[in-house]
């Protein structure tokens, strides 16, 4: 019998025997931001106002569109909160952390969850947006969360301690889960809470009805569905999209072309066994379309591909700017690295944090601009928050903080962070309370926002 070590220290894999002691790290951690800290809302001496907040997050962006998105920002303190990331993030670098960083969704309120298929059309529920996606402090992303589900119940009507009580049982949802991943095998905490059983583990049962239906939805908003309402046949046979302003308009030969042309390059950044499936597909069209409240403005592009059968695939090819949170990050100093290609880091955000991905993500370049490339509508379905019953919001924290929890074990040691939240309510108590405090501050900020419109500095348009 062979005696002695076959244990090898090998770059990139865990040392053995394995460091001991995260759970007391965490809390450790505790000594120098107490949980109860989370409570305090402190915004910065040089804020900037709402006004400016807006117009600096509209740099870059297409002017035209520029009032779609405001409008949209002004429909009430969610639809603000839901545009507003970049000052968030600038109030919450003001606040208590950690120190625990994770991979953050950036932008991690309670509409950017639902539900969407994977390869094979099984439907999956999880975060749904990673346009800010960047390395920070995990309680960034639970922050914002439990302030969008106070936000939500109050524009359903919900009562003020039913709103405070989502939020509180969000963060306790969190905890709870960050605790049980910490003592799951690697693979099972990775896989984890994916799928329906999360239901039963988040005790979101009053959700059980509003989820079918979305799923239902979901399950017939497809590539195919999209191309039979938006596309015609010509008169040369060929397929074109159908201008539907100012949500789906035409392009240009020119910028057609460019776009794609530029599938080239994003077929380079997809795993080289789906080469012969995307190889089955000819491009036929390409028209831009107006994408969601925090993205108006961007260059946004659908491109319409067609398998021998003429079947629709249709890829979402969408500008990726520079993460709202990186300046914030920096000026709190926490570590800020390159991004390089803003559409590699959307999409390696999105799959370090996502159990199950598009297989088509990538990204490309189109006229000297970085680009995310995804499927577009593949089988997408989501949530309201604003339209649920008070007893389905309690629920619908549950589900949303089990699933960031799970997000942020990903690329976090769930030991650290189990160790810092801890087996008591402190801090479900402390950011139930920033969460009541800054829904109040962004009732504020909204209604700063309607008094910029209506002075005629910022232009919105209502009602797209």
């Amino acid at each position: 019998m062979r005696e002695g070590s076959r244990t090898f220290a090998v770059p990139g894999f865990a040392p053995w025997p394995p460091p001991r002691g995260e759970k007391r790290r965490g809390r450790r951690l505790r000594e120098q931001v107490p949980r109860e800290a989370h409570a305090r809302l402190t915004l910065p001496e040089d804020r900037p106002s709402v006004a400016r907040a807006v117009e600096e997050g509209n740099a870059g962006r297409l002017p035209e569109l520029v009032p779609i998105r405001v409008g949209r920002m002004s429909a009430s303190p969610f639809a603000f909160l839901r545009g507003a990331a970049g000052l968030m993030a600038c109030d919450l670098a003001a606040g208590p952390a950690s120190g625990v960083l994770a991979q953050l969704c950036g932008d991690a309120h309670a509409a950017n969850f639902g539900l969407y298929g994977d390869a094979t059309g099984r439907l999956v529920m999880d975060i749904n947006d990673f346009d800010e996606t960047v390395p920070g402090p995990w309680e960034w992303d639970l922050k914002r969360l439990a302030t969008s589900l106070v936000l939500a119940g109050r524009q359903a009507g919900t009562d003020e301690p039913t709103c405070r009580r989502a939020a509180f049982d969000t963060v306790r949802s969190y905890r709870r889960t960050m605790r049980l991943l910490a003592r799951l095998p690697a693979q099972d905490a990775w896989n984890a809470v994916a799928d329906d059983r999360l239901v039963t583990f988040a005790d979101a049962h009053e959700l059980t009805d509003v989820l079918d239906g979305v799923g239902a939805k979901a399950l017939r908003n497809t590539s195919a569905k999209f191309a039979a309402e938006s596309t015609v046949r010509g008169r040369d046979g060929q397929w074109r999209f159908t201008a539907a302003p100012p949500v789906l308009s035409e392009v240009s030969d020119t910028r057609a072309a460019e776009v794609a042309n530029s599938l080239a390059e994003y077929l380079e950044t997809v795993p080289v066994e789906l080469h012969p499936l995307l190889a089955r597909y000819s491009v036929h069209d390409v028209a831009f379309r107006v994408v969601g409240t925090g993205s108006v403005g961007t260059r946004s592009y659908v491109v319409l591909l067609l398998d021998r059968r003429e079947e629709p695939l249709v890829l979402q090819v969408k500008e990726a700017r520079p993460s709202a949170l990186l300046p914030h990050l920096a000026r709190a100093g926490y570590p800020v690295s390159a991004a390089g290609h803003e559409g590699r880091r959307v999409v390696l955000g999105q799959k370090r944090m996502q159990v199950v991905s598009d297989i088509l993500m990538g990204w490309t370049t189109v006229n000297g601009l970085p680009y995310q490339v995804r499927q577009f509508r593949n089988r997408k379905g989501s949530v309201d928050p604003a339209v649920l019953l008070p007893e389905q919001l309690d629920d619908y924290g549950r589900l949303t903080g089990a699933l960031l929890a799970r997000a942020h074990a990903h690329t976090a040691d769930a030991a650290v962070i189990a160790g810092y939240c801890g087996k008591s309510e402190a801090l479900d108590e402390a950011m139930a309370a920033f969460a009541v405090a800054y829904a109040d501050q962004s009732e504020a900020d909204h209604a700063a926002l309607l008094a910029a419109v209506r002075s005629g500095r910022l232009p919105a348009e209502t009602g797209v």
